[in-house]
């Protein structure tokens, strides 16, 4: 619900509204499907009754074709749904203590909260254990902290782990589905119901199964061939209100509210410099960082950004604008939040913050878009004040290779006239907004 949640800008009230209705529903459907008997849920462990292994394998498929499609064709935006981190050994013991743990009671933690609900006397016990269970487990924890957060892998999915796309992933999640069904359906033939192997049958016999079936490889397959949006498909959705921001230019901050930001130690700046390696080094900001549009292409570059802390605030940055805005498109279309570009480039930069004369000059001629307006005798990267002014706002940058050498011939070449201080006339444009993140899970 998280993403719609988001998308249609629901108030907190909608939300919970909406949540209690689908909880009732949620726990109505797995009363009606048995999960409120114990006897019908430690069934699938005597192969006798797969009732719960054919929900959720129906969920599992139905939810994979579902957000596949709606992914597809730009209905829902799969950034903000939650991926459970995996801790894979702690999962897989986790995973073991609580199969045990189902087979001895007869339920799960869900599934105990259904039969409680309905005053069953075993489902009100097992919740009881469930409870006392998690207190034993939060004074025991630093015990074995270690181990329980052990063999992190993040946010990782089947497609990152096997280097595959989206859609074969689905369909082969919907294959291993269709595969479980029938081995459940022969289980429960031959353990539940006493059949003997003439009697099986492997293919569903009524016609409704085989449509049902069909559809779903459709569904499946229009969703893989569909693809996940690209990042000008993504851009196309957001266009029109992001084309105003950059016509109204509310999204270009003068350098001195960069250098201001960059100052507040209660906000967290990422500066991202999309010019060639070798310009970068020529200059630039300190603490910055190359990127290549390459990498802004890249979701799972974006993902990585999306992560960082809510107090992050991006800047994109080129020589001149043009690069660092269609840098700053390719991170908008994607979600990133609080991501501004750098009003005017480095040119600029350098004109609020001029480089000491020893460092470069104006350059001559007609100056071309995304190309330095200054030449430089050397290249600096990020060693001189200019990179980053932390002193203030007036206080003119030094080199410091200047004040540590008496060459004659350096200080000639310098020049006499100092650089003026910075205009401090500047309107204020970073606002910082909540991250669109989605938090979660199944406990």
């Amino acid at each position: 619900m998280g993403p719609f949640a988001h998308t249609m800008e629901w108030g907190t009230t909608t939300v919970y509204v909406v949540s209690f209705i689908i909880g009732i529903g949620f726990g109505a459907a797995l009363e009606m499907a048995g999960f409120g008997d114990s006897r019908k849920l430690t069934g699938q462990f005597y192969l006798r009754d797969m009732t719960v292994l054919k929900v959720m394998f129906g969920a599992v498929v139905m939810a994979a074709v579902l957000l596949g499609l709606f992914s597809a064709f730009g209905w829902i935006d799969m950034s903000l749904v939650w991926i459970n981190p995996t801790y894979l050994w702690p999962g897989i013991v986790g995973g073991l203590v609580m199969g045990v743990g189902f087979m001895i009671g007869g339920f799960c933690p869900g599934t105990s909260v259904v039969a409680a609900s309905t005053l069953k006397v075993d489902g009100i016990v097992f919740l009881i254990g469930v409870g006392i269970g998690i207190f034993v487990f939060g004074l025991t924890l630093p015990q074995f902290e270690g181990f329980w957060l052990s063999s992190n892998y993040g946010h990782i999915t089947l497609p990152e782990v096997f280097h595959v796309s989206k859609g074969v992933v689905l369909i082969a999640v919907v294959f291993v589905g269709l595969f479980s069904f029938m081995l459940a359906e022969l289980s429960e033939a031959k353990f539940g119901e006493g059949m003997q192997g003439h009697e099986l049958h492997i293919l569903p016999r009524r016609p409704l199964s085989w449509a049902a079936v069909g559809l779903l490889i459709v569904a499946a397959g229009a969703a893989a061939l569909k693809g996940e949006p690209t990042g000008e498909d993504l851009w196309l959705r957001i266009a029109p209100t992001a084309e105003k921001a950059i016509k109204d230019r509310t999204v270009y901050v003068h350098p001195l509210e960069v250098a201001e930001i960059t100052r507040n130690t209660d906000l967290y700046t990422v500066v991202l410099d999309v010019r060639d390696e070798a310009d970068f080094n020529l200059f630039h900001l300190r603490e910055s960082r190359r990127v290549t549009q390459a990498q802004l292409d890249d979701p799972g570059f974006v993902k990585k950004l999306s992560s960082m802390p809510d107090n992050t605030v991006f800047f994109t940055v080129s020589w001149d604008e043009t690069a660092a805005t269609e840098a700053w498109k390719k991170l908008k279309a994607r979600g990133l939040a609080n991501v501004y570009i750098v009003e005017g480039g480095i040119n600029n930069w350098h004109r609020i913050f001029p480089v000491p004369p020893c460092l470069g000059k104006p350059a001559k001629g007609k100056h071309e878009d995304e190309t330095p307006y200054l030449t430089y005798f050397r290249a600096v990267g990020d060693c001189c004040n200019t990179a980053y002014p932390e002193v203030a706002y007036k206080q003119i940058p030094t080199d410091c290779y200047l004040e540590m050498t008496h060459d004659p011939h350096v200080h000639s070449a310098a020049g006499s006239k100092e650089p003026e201080g910075p205009d401090v006339k500047f309107k204020h444009k970073v606002k910082l907004k909540k991250k669109r993140a989605v938090t979660g899970g199944c406990g």
